[in-house]
């Protein structure tokens, strides 16, 4: 006879059924929000071209309330569509992958960014990196993200290291970049959903990498320092049977 789940089992199947349960509920949530928003966004601007050749004081005062709405609308639209890919990630399909070309793709899209903002970016990807098991499309997203990160916190230019190595349990990619750094307790809360120290930021682009990379069984971790740069590291492990 097959063996019944212990306690510790029975609890976590129960914590995973309510976290899907609460997962479904805050994605339906937010595309009953989405629809009534869509339509708000549609008469702003619809009386945004009514008001667009506003003549007197009363009119372009009109305008610039209409501008208020229209900017409030376009944040409320960027957090649902954000969130909505927070709540949606499940259970993802990994197969046999490259690592290292997911983040050539990554540095790749960047690249005329970096140009543009002086960045300077230094790729050590090892070519005897054995393959991860991995879901292309949401680790592109996740590197993406990070990637971003890292930029933003350069804007008058830097330099951006991006290594690959093998560890003693599987692979690991270490993103260290030259930019303002933060402090411990940016650094702490900063994959918890919602915080962000970005004006208009919605605070899920750091939360969503993490969970798309603990999905991956994997872990990130990070160190930075105020005025010196900081370090992402992310770690993989590396299935028995993939070479």
């Amino acid at each position: 006879m097959p063996e019944s789940p212990s306690k510790i089992e029975q609890l976590e199947q129960r914590l995973r059924a309510q976290y899907n349960e609460l997962a479904e509920l805050a994605g339906s949530l937010a595309h009953e929000i989405k629809n009534p928003l869509s339509v708000i966004r549609m008469n702003m601007d619809l009386l945004a071209e009514d008001f667009q050749a506003a003549a007197t004081p009363a009119e372009r005062r009109g305008l610039a309330k209409i501008q208020t709405v229209q900017k409030q609308c376009s944040r409320l639209e960027n957090l649902l569509r954000d969130f909505l890919k927070f709540a949606r990630l499940r259970d993802l399909e990994l197969l046999p992958g490259c690592l290292n070309e997911i983040v050539e793709r990554v540095l790749d899209m960047f690249a005329p960014q970096m140009r543009e903002q002086d960045v300077e970016c230094f790729r050590y990807l090892d070519p005897a990196l054995p393959s991860i098991k991995l879901d292309e499309q949401t680790l592109h997203a996740a590197l993406l993200n990070l990637v971003k990160n890292s930029l933003e916190a350069m804007p008058g230019g830097g330099q951006l290291l991006v290594r690959t190595r093998i560890t003693r349990s599987g692979v690991a990619l270490d993103l260290i970049d030259t930019g303002c750094g933060m402090d411990n307790r940016t650094a702490m809360m900063m994959f918890d959903a919602f915080f962000s120290t970005k004006h208009q930021g919605s605070g899920l682009g750091l939360p969503t990498a993490q969970k798309i990379i603990e999905a991956h069984g994997g872990r990130i971790s990070v160190e930075s320092e105020i005025g010196h740069g900081t370090q992402f590291t992310i770690e993989f492990p590396q299935p028995a049977r993939i070479r």
